[in-house]
């Protein structure tokens, strides 16, 4: 069932828990490790109620995820993340109940994976220079779409043979911002990528704010410019956030107007933070970006 057609226990009331809600989820068309399908089951088994598979700049999963979400009873929010260049830093923009044969949507996201192919290239270049050879192609083992070789498809390959213990320290040491073998490049901007969500019907919402690196009056610059040029949500629970988190952006969302997102950010059960549907309730005070959604 699409997003227009959501079909949802008559129980359900918006501002509380009574069912399990999780608005970003990722499978191998990017970075996961489960396919839309088994994506899907998983979230079924966990839970879900309303799920959403929010892929990097693709949408080519959300056929498969949406007929095994039916299949299973599940209501499906058809979903995208968009990587944005915002003050020379990675942002990333959830698109929530888009169109995804949106035109406009389909060449904005066309030109970001050949953004992303031209860095993955550029990071193995780097890889090599530090004593890692062929990590391109050790990364290209770990994606199934071979136009979405991302930093995480390179740390799986890292810690595979051996050169870091865990995603995390792989990150530390070659891949997180400004360490030596991240590539920055200029993905859309966040006029584009809100435009393209908006043009596709869908709702904007800001992906785990917490984890960038900004200073207080750079975070309130992006947050009004978000919701001048459209957006309308932030995320507020998420595999990113740290229980204050949830706390501090409820209290973002309250300030700005927007409406409160959530979602595990899942992409493998062994690098997870919070599994699917794993997800406490949104604080008190704020409205959820499903709230009409039935």
């Amino acid at each position: 069932m699409s997003v227009a057609h959501l079909a949802l226990p008559r129980a359900y009331q918006p501002e509380n828990s009574l069912i399990k809600v999780d608005l970003h989820s990722h499978s191998t068309i990017s970075d996961g490790v489960l396919t839309p399908a088994q994506l899907a089951a998983r979230a079924h088994a966990n839970g879900v109620s309303l799920w959403a598979l929010t892929d990097h700049d693709e949408v080519s999963g959300l056929a498969q995820a949406r007929a095994e979400a039916e299949s299973l009873g599940m209501a499906f929010v058809s979903g995208v993340e968009i990587s944005v260049t915002w003050a020379k830093q990675s942002v990333h923009v959830l698109g929530l109940g888009i169109d995804e044969f949106d035109s406009g949507l389909l060449a904005g996201l066309a030109g970001i994976r050949e953004g992303r192919s031209i860095r993955a290239r550029e990071m193995a270049d780097r890889l090599t220079s530090m004593g890692v050879p062929d990590s391109y192609e050790g990364a290209l083992a770990f994606a199934a779409n071979p136009s979405l070789v991302s930093r995480t498809h390179f740390a799986r390959f890292l810690v595979e043979r051996g050169y870091c213990k865990n995603m995390q320290a792989v990150f530390d040491k070659y891949l997180g911002e400004n360490k030596p073998a991240n590539v920055r490049v200029q993905w859309s901007t966040l006029a584009e990528a809100v435009s393209w969500i908006i043009g596709a019907g869908g709702r904007a919402a800001i992906a785990h704010p917490g984890r960038y690196s900004f200073s207080p009056l750079q975070a309130d610059a992006l947050f009004e410019q978000f919701k001048e040029l459209g957006g309308t949500g932030i995320e507020v629970i998420t595999g990113s956030h740290t229980p204050d988190q949830y706390v501090e952006y409820a209290k973002v969302a309250q300030h700005y107007g927007f409406m409160a997102s959530c979602g595990s950010d899942f992409h493998s059960p062994k690098e997870a933070r919070l599994d699917l549907g794993d997800l406490p309730s949104l604080p008190s005070g704020v409205k959820p970006i499903w709230h009409d959604w039935i």
